[in-house]
């Protein structure tokens, strides 16, 4: 039996609450992390990395930025794709201003500011909630496009209007720029988003998280136990903001190359919004199942259906897409609310006790 937790005894409360409790777990991420840092770049085409792989690893970190606070906090929010551009142009004033700073100091200290900006627009969680907190939260997504197009300082006052992403290298290999490859820009956001991933694993499955999940069941039963609800609820706001940071810059800095306001807009942050719901609430796998699903199913579409002959305007296949996602998240709403990864947890259950009926 080749996934059986027999004779893996734990011997320790930090082996019994360890996140992967059980030996082949380990030896399964492993092998996953292998495979994306020495596999896929070996593999995969210059194409496959970058129009498959590198915008599904910065969709995937944003959706983990969002699970954070609606999956894990039970704080609905429309703001998405604010947060991420703030990131962005925040990574552009930083490159600018600090030229001969590390592009991934950038990055990483972008979604801090991202974080501040969250923090703020998260101040209205403190007495309101459900509804009428997705209404504010779509209201600072609608602030923040309003400053993204108005203030010229946020982009140097550029004429166009748009982030152009400088030239710039790490160890002396162009990581920005028209002259980074595919297979630089690939690693640096796969080990990028691996450490984040980490960090928020570890976040979420300590006191931190207990926390979080805490005032997602019931605020008031946590505020009667000793939580702070407003610092938590503040801290759900700013944590998850950072990840939108992060990986609103990533998106720009290391994907388009360049960007106009117009990508934050509020069609980003259903986007992103929709992964999550898809993949599950509440679980940092899920953010992966999702990205997966919600960005390669138009690739998956668009080749499957020249695979069989047909050629369908690009046009016709955003609609399709547009369609199956509507469907997709009724159904699993109505058959499975907890989405992908609750499949996936099902699947490795049955395989734990089979043969044997589950």
């Amino acid at each position: 039996m080749l996934y059986r937790e027999a004779g893996q005894f734990k011997e320790s409360y930090a082996a019994d609450m360890a996140i992967f409790p059980i030996r082949q777990d380990r030896i399964g991420l492993a092998i996953i992390l292998v495979a994306a840092f020495v596999g896929v770049p070996l593999a995969a085409s210059d194409f496959v990395l970058a129009v498959v792989m590198v915008p599904l690893l910065i969709f995937a970190l944003a959706a983990i930025g969002l699970n954070i606070l609606t999956g894990y906090t039970g704080l609905l929010s429309l703001g998405t794709g604010g947060f991420m551009g703030v990131g962005a142009f925040a990574c552009y004033k930083l490159t600018t201003a600090f030229p001969d700073l590390n592009i991934v100091v950038c990055i990483l200290t972008s979604g801090v500011v991202a974080s501040a900006v969250g923090a703020v627009f998260g101040l209205p969680s403190l007495r309101i909630k459900g509804f009428y907190l997705a209404v504010a939260t779509l209201s600072a997504q609608f602030f923040l496009d309003w400053c993204f197009v108005r203030i010229p300082w946020l982009v140097n006052h550029n004429v166009s209007g748009a982030i152009e992403v400088p030239i710039r290298t790490l160890f002396g290999v162009a990581v920005t720029g028209p002259n980074a490859s595919p297979q630089v820009r690939y690693l640096v956001i796969l080990a990028i988003v691996t450490f984040l991933t980490w960090i928020a694993s570890n976040l979420l499955h300590g006191r931190v998280g207990r926390s979080f999940m805490a005032v997602r069941d019931m605020d008031i039963a946590a505020e009667l136990i000793g939580i702070k609800l407003y610092q938590t609820k503040l801290l759900a706001f700013a944590v998850s903001s950072y990840y939108c940071g992060v990986a609103g810059a990533l998106m720009v800095f290391l994907w388009y190359g360049s960007a106009e306001p117009a990508v934050f807009g509020i069609d980003q942050s259903f986007l992103i919004l929709f992964m999550v719901i898809i993949g599950c609430l509440g679980s940092l796998v899920g953010s992966f199942f999702g990205a997966a699903l919600i960005y390669g199913l138009p690739i998956a579409l668009r080749n499957g259906l020249g695979a069989l002959g047909l050629q369908i305007p690009a046009a016709t296949v955003e609609h399709l897409t547009l369609m199956t996602v509507g469907g997709l998240i009724v159904l699993f709403l109505i058959i499975e609310p907890h989405g992908l990864a609750r499949l996936w947890q099902i699947g490795k259950q049955k395989l734990r006790v089979w043969p044997f009926p589950y």
